[in-house]
């Protein structure tokens, strides 16, 4: 099954008999489960609840907008057997790119633009355009995850592609405990295994619940299709030897029978602990080069690969203030990313470096919704966040790691890396809908942003501030048939920030305050089509994005902003076909065609470094409640630009097999069934970023892991 429209599965019942209803979460994006409904279940179906809780609950089919629900069941069917959180979701998301599979989800583009991804509302995006949204939580605390296709009008930064809002696990009433535990290999030494281990109880009343969950993960070493050892990813680092936890907890309380207040927080940290590294012989040779490496024992650092994050979020709902519904939101997160020692071309050689880079996101999000009569409401509100970042970049000693290749890294000085900022964004929205007829809705909504950054003096060069605003609107009409078939026509608009640690710090010629930023909007419509009825789930989407801007990489990673015409466009696609006895098939389908505007006016096929791929998913499946198989196939068509740069494709199959028991879930997986060698699709970006200037192309081409079996057991009780 992929990304429902509608609810759950509905096999062997008619997908007409659920709704899966959701908040749409493109103003706030608070918790959920402020105004969360409990699941209700008869004999004959049940219906899902699913409230992002920046609005009132909406159901699907009164959204202008493609919209997605992976609720936990779909979930865990790929991640119990052997999937990642951002590889199920490239599964399983018609417009989000298939995942490469190291720690960054650099250029997992959603229908070829970024993507802003939210954890209970609070935004794991920063100013910095760091990639590591998806190393942030384990998908043994997650609920269900809320995907929005297309540009944000109303979330402001960051969500030019669309928005994913992870949804986190809650409290219920009575004593509930569940565990789990895998273990994922492809069988080629000893040291090809990956262990999960999760456990988390949950408990309370009618006036308090309470949710804690741990989930520890341990990886081995990974090898490709044809039984190699995978070359570590030194540039963004990968998930070989890394080590996590994820603790996530969270309390909630119903004060009145108007009023809820609910507590969570979270601490995960995923880092590197092992001894495996690339030993580079020529180091100290009369020309220090990087050919010939190979991957040694006897690697250790002062400054590993790792990602550690604290979130703290206050929901509170109101459900009756001054005759409307009432939200407020005050979270906190603090993000610390650290990198593996890199080698930088100096002088007299080379050098290792490695940076850490920190940022902190504070916010309060007020809301209020309001019905002014049976057809008209109105959502209005107010956002006050800051960010603060800062970095610095460990230096390693250079006789010690020329004589050991590399894989000995002593620190010997620590200077900054970037010049840190703050940023302060104040913004207020306005959205309104109204039902003109019984099958015609129009909507509105206005976004007014103002931004302040200050920005640190940094080696020599001096800081200093400056501030933009962005406006950003969107409109939309929907109609409904009122026999299964919706249309809707939609514009909105999203933006994004270039990178201020690399935007400014470059050269004193860059003033801060003579070169402020701007906004890079990004405008886009949207005519889509939905179907719910008889055995059939369907959604499509023709979508078309321009921006006058663009956000380039120069040769040593700073970067500028181009005046540059952009375009993204193509369709959006899923389907899915229930038969009697448990059967479904169905797939999904991207086509996007990313092209730029050159020198002479004239449009052209987009830098390759940056331009999604197509791609597309087939799957079958069967299930009788007991006992469930799956057969999938995932597809990225090959991509290449006017510059001749290319990124070839690939097709992996992937076989996931469960049986329930008396005492819980057995499943196996087997991902890359067919056990292929290929370049994953980062590993080729990758080579062309950072090859020939910080070394060989074989250095950053990271490879694809082969065939896997993954076992899994999981108990509620």
């Amino acid at each position: 099954m992929h990304a429902l429209l509608f609810a759950k599965s509905p096999f062997p019942k008619s997908p007409s008999s659920t709704a899966a209803l959701i908040g749409t979460g493109l103003l706030l994006g608070f918790s959920s489960s402020v105004f969360a409904q409990n699941t209700v279940s008869n004999a004959d179906e049940e219906e899902t609840m699913v409230v992002v809780g920046s609005r009132t609950p909406t159901q699907i089919s009164q959204i202008p907008g493609a919209v997605w629900v992976i609720d936990k069941e779909m979930l865990q069917q790929q991640t119990r057997n052997g999937a990642d959180l951002k590889t199920a979701l490239g599964r399983l998301v018609p417009g989000l790119d298939l995942a490469p599979q190291g720690r960054t989800n650099y250029g997992q583009n959603m229908r070829g633009r970024g993507v802003q991804v939210l954890i209970d509302g609070v935004s794991l995006n920063g100013s910095r355009g760091l990639s590591r949204q998806f190393d942030a939580i384990d998908p043994f605390n997650i609920e269900r995850v809320e995907v929005l296709s297309g540009a944000s009008s109303l979330y402001g930064g960051g969500a030019t592609g669309g928005l994913i809002n992870i949804i986190t696990r809650k409290g219920e009433e009575g004593l509930n405990w569940r565990t789990e535990a895998g273990i994922t290999s492809g069988f080629n030494s000893s040291d090809d295994m990956d262990r999960r281990l999760s456990q988390s109880i949950s408990g309370g009343n009618e006036r308090v619940q309470g949710y804690l969950g741990t989930a520890i993960g341990d990886n081995g070493r990974h090898y490709d299709g044809s039984g190699q050892e995978i070359f570590p990813d030194i540039a963004q680092t990968d998930l070989q030897d890394n080590r996590s936890i994820d603790v996530l907890g969270n309390l909630s309380f119903r004060l009145t029978d108007e009023q809820r207040l609910e507590l969570g927080a979270q601490l995960y940290r995923s880092g590197y602990e092992g001894n495996r590294g690339v030993y580079f012989p020529n180091l100290d040779a009369a020309t220090p080069n990087l050919n010939d490496a190979e991957i040694r024992d006897g690697y250790r650092s002062q400054r590993d690969p790792e990602t550690d994050r604290k979130l703290v979020n206050v929901n509170y709902h109101h459900a009756n203030l001054w005759g409307q519904n009432f939200y407020l939101q005050a979270f906190h997160r603090e993000e610390e990313s650290s990198f593996q020692a890199f080698p930088y071309p100096v002088a007299d050689g080379l050098q290792f470096r490695a940076s850490q880079q920190n940022t902190d996101l504070s916010g309060i999000k007020a809301l209020f919704e309001s019905r002014l009569g049976d057809d008209v409401s109105l959502t209005y509100g107010l956002d006050l966040d800051r960010e603060t970042f800062d970095a610095s970049q460990m230096l390693f000693d250079t006789d010690i790691s020329d004589a050991s290749g590399g894989l000995v890294q002593q620190a010997s000085g620590l200077e900054p890396r970037y010049p840190g900022y703050q940023v302060d964004g104040l913004s207020g929205f306005l959205q309104g809908d109204w039902q003109a007829t019984q099958a015609l809705k129009l909507s509105a909504g206005l976004r007014q942003q103002h931004m302040d950054v200050e920005v640190d003096e940094f080696q020599g060069i001096p800081g200093g501030k400056n501030d933009y605003e962005a406006t950003l609107f969107n409109a939309s009409a929907l109609y409904d048939y009122r026999n299964g078939h919706q249309n809707w026509l939609q514009f909105s608009q999203g933006f994004e920030l270039p990178d201020p640690a690399k935007y400014y710090g470059k050269s004193p010629d860059v003033s801060v305050d003579n070169n402020p930023l701007s906004a890079i909007e990004t405008d886009q419509v949207e005519l889509g089509w939905r179907y719910q009825g008889g055995n059939w789930t369907a959604q499509t989407a023709l979508y078309y994005a321009w921006s006058d801007k663009a956000v380039e990489n120069a040769e040593d990673l700073s970067v500028s902003v181009v005046d540059e015409k952009k375009r993204d466009f193509g369709l959006e696609s899923a389907v899915t076909r229930y038969f009697d006895n448990g059967l479904e098939a169905g797939g999904t389908l991207h086509l996007v065609r990313s092209e730029q505007e050159n020198d002479q006016g004239e449009w052209e096929k987009r830098d390759a470094r940056y331009a999604s791929l197509s791609s597309a998913t087939a799957f079958i499946g069967w299930t009788d409640y007991v006992r469930s198989a799956r057969l999938q196939a995932n597809h990225n068509f090959d991509l290449k630009d006017d510059a001749d740069r290319e990124i070839d494709g690939n097709t992996t199959l992937d076989l996931s097999l469960s049986q329930d028991t008396d005492f819980g879930t057995l499943s196996l997986g087997v991902q890359n069934l067919l056990d292929d060698q290929y370049s994953t699709v980062w590993g080729q970006r990758a080579a062309m970023f950072y090859s020939p200037y910080y070394g060989p192309e074989y250095l950053y081409d990271y490879q694809g892991r082969g065939r896997t079996y993954t076992l899994n057991w999981s108990m509620a009780y």
